[in-house]
């Protein structure tokens, strides 16, 4: 099976946060991941792309660590670019991003946490 293109949205450079420690251990797992954080810049020795438009090519999940209140921003990024599945960590989840993900034919996990359910963690 082809390994998903994965795009961690929230990725940060403070190593007490999710986003840092999400992105790093996909990494070190071999996985096939992006990072997205509005202020740019690099990490781990990969480009942070600023927005999901930005990246090198559409990312088959968009796995977002953000406030409830960004991951409706993020989610209508998705929408326009027919991203296919959202993962919203916990602590992410918005009920209306959530439904119009959804009403928006996208795939939408949320109440779950990717790394645990991926065995990464």
């Amino acid at each position: 099976m082809k390994q998903k293109y994965i795009a961690v949205v929230g990725v940060s450079a403070n190593e007490s946060k999710f986003g840092h420690r999400i992105f790093k251990d996909l990494l070190s797992a071999d996985y096939n991941v992006d990072g997205v954080n509005i202020k740019g810049g690099t990490l781990f020795d990969k480009n942070i792309y600023r927005y999901l438009t930005q990246l090198p090519k559409r990312p088959d999940v968009a796995l977002i660590v953000l406030h409830p209140d960004q991951t409706e921003v993020v989610v209508d990024e998705c929408i326009k670019l027919n991203i296919p599945e959202i993962w919203m960590q916990p602590g992410a989840e918005s009920q209306n991003a959530i439904e119009k993900a959804k009403k928006a034919g996208i795939n939408v996990i949320s109440k779950s946490c990717f790394m645990v359910q991926k065995g990464i963690w």
